[in-house]
């Protein structure tokens, strides 16, 4: 087992070594446990080891809960269909007052915490109280109070109305945890959750390991031990499931993605979820500024050519921010967006931005470059980058990429040095997509990860109107498609595809299926052929 754990961490981690010496060492290491492991055998199979390039950096909700929700260690009061309806999850039922203040939760009995204690009202009151006291995917100023009705109910006054708030109880930061999880301060020191696996280990911020719960309230893990591993590299998680030292490699390079789709131990699962691959603006920039100059950059994408040749995923091209699934916001029957060099230079023209002896437009003498952000978390983030360089290059935009850390993109719009960064947007984080839309689109202070120095008060005070609307009414649908044409014909974001998410599987493991809204690995369900 431990020669198992050394190889998957050397490969997922190799790379990160630029010193000659540390990479000799390692390689000595290496040689030395693949000579201790022609006489080792697994004395325990029944484990599936999976890698992301997702790092476990903390046991706290707020800033990796969505590991602990994925690896099915920590669980939430309400869960989603793979259709993204709201079901039951740690309550059973709910129900909202008239107003639309007040929701009374109805939760499980019988449902133990890994240390065997009991969730009741005071912990999920405890955990709630904690979570909307930190950063969560709504203003925590909507919420009044979170109070115990009795031993198996607990209400939450909110200050204002908001529909979507089911939605938010979905989200892993909102994750619930036995009362020995906090210190005195609220700090999490122990995850002690609720799912079909415990935490067994964890090595941050390149490991977690879980072991099945026996006392698990609903059906019990088939397999007894699951394993995450951080993988940095694609192509390093690509070797880990080729070599057998890794189960389920998430976030598949599109070069490892055809190269494993011919290997007969192992299949790549190809599943649309509702993300958009982005170039996120900042309309603070002089240049950006310009609506001419953003429907220019927009016609000079080859969306085509990026979903065929890069992604691997023809029809996958965006003609709008919202994806088909995120219904009613998809705009029905839009047409594509083509390229066209010719109409693109026309709109650079007319906004004054003329070509210079290089080929680069210019305007009262300044040049028209850019700096473009990615990161590589989605590794086929900086080849799309390369090829929107090349291909805004063609109208005369000179264009910087360069590859950060994710945190770069909220830390660059948070001191606005942003410009613009190539992003997968994940629209529904929290399920009902009108949670991102309030946080994001509503105000000229955008999001993190959407609009940034957007300014369209038409589009803000439609949005919070509809916020105070019944969902799935045809008046609801009618004005949700009117906002999203508005948000496409203003271009506060310049979208390229729709995602699909590429995971390589083995063929031993049986069961497996993709979560489209990314909550659960969903392995407590998938068995071993073998």
């Amino acid at each position: 087992m431990f020669i198992r754990r050394f190889f998957s961490q050397f490969i997922a981690n190799f790379n990160l070594f630029k010193s000659d010496n540390y990479r000799a060492l390692l390689m000595s290491l290496f040689a030395f446990a693949l000579f201790l492991s022609q006489g080792c055998t697994d004395a325990d199979k029944n484990e599936i080891v999976i890698s992301g390039p997702f790092e476990a950096v903390s046991l706290a909700p707020e800033k990796a809960g969505y590991l602990f929700t994925r690896m099915q260690m920590m669980e939430t009061l309400l869960n989603v269909e793979p259709d993204g309806s709201i079901v039951a999850g740690l309550a059973e039922s709910w129900h909202h007052s008239n107003d639309g203040l007040t929701w009374t939760f109805n939760l499980r009995t019988n449902v133990k915490f890994h240390d065997g204690s009991l969730m009741d009202a005071d912990s999920v009151v405890k955990s709630l109280s904690v979570a909307f006291a930190k950063p969560t995917p709504v203003d925590t100023q909507l919420i009044g109070s979170i109070k115990k009705q009795d031993e198996h109910t607990v209400v939450i006054t909110l200050t204002h109305p908001y529909p979507p708030f089911p939605a938010v109880l979905t989200n892993s930061v909102t994750g619930i945890l036995a009362p020995a999880s906090y210190d005195k301060t609220g700090e999490v020191i122990a995850l002690i959750g609720t799912g079909p696996y415990k935490l067994s280990k964890f090595m941050p911020p390149h490991e977690i390991r879980g072991t099945h719960f026996d006392d698990y309230y609903a059906e019990k893990a088939k397999i007894k031990h699951v394993i995450y591993v951080t993988g940095h590299r694609p192509e390093s998680r690509s070797l880990m499931l080729e070599g057998g030292d890794a189960d389920i490699v998430f976030n598949l390079d599109p070069a490892s993605v055809e190269r494993l789709s011919h290997n007969p131990d192992l299949f790549v699962d190809s599943t649309s979820i509702p993300r958009t691959i982005l170039v996120k603006l900042n309309l603070a920039n002089p240049e950006l500024s310009d609506l001419k100059v953003r429907q220019a950059l927009s016609l000079a994408v080859d969306r085509q050519g990026i979903a065929e040749g890069i992604m691997h995923t023809p029809g996958a091209e965006a003609n709008q921010i919202f994806a088909p699934a995120l219904q009613p916001w998809h705009v029905k029957g839009l047409a594509p967006i083509t390229r066209n060099l010719e109409k693109a230079s026309q709109l650079l023209d007319q906004a004054g931005w003329v070509k210079g002896a290089q080929g680069i437009r210019i305007k009262d003498g300044h040049p028209l470059h850019l700096k473009l952000i990615t990161y590589a978390n989605r590794p086929e983030l900086i080849v799309i980058a390369t090829a929107l360089q090349a291909q805004w290059k063609e109208v005369g935009a000179e264009v910087d990429v360069v590859m950060e850390n994710a945190s770069a993109i909220p830390a660059g719009h948070a001191d606005g040095s942003l410009e613009m960064a190539l992003i997968a947007r994940n629209f529904a984080l929290v399920p009902d997509p009108m949670a991102t839309l309030l946080s994001d689109f509503s105000s000229i202070q955008g999001g993190d990860w959407g609009p940034m120095n957007w300014n369209n008060p038409t589009v803000f005070s439609d949005l919070k109107a509809m916020s105070q609307m019944a969902p799935g009414t045809p008046e609801f649908a009618q004005r949700a498609s009117q906002l999203s044409q508005a948000i496409t014909d203003d271009i506060p974001m310049i979208p390229i595809t729709y995602y699909i998410q590429q995971t390589g599987v083995s063929q031993r493991v049986q069961g497996f299926r993709f979560d489209p809204y990314e909550r659960s690995f969903n392995t407590a369900v998938m068995h071993f052929n073998d």
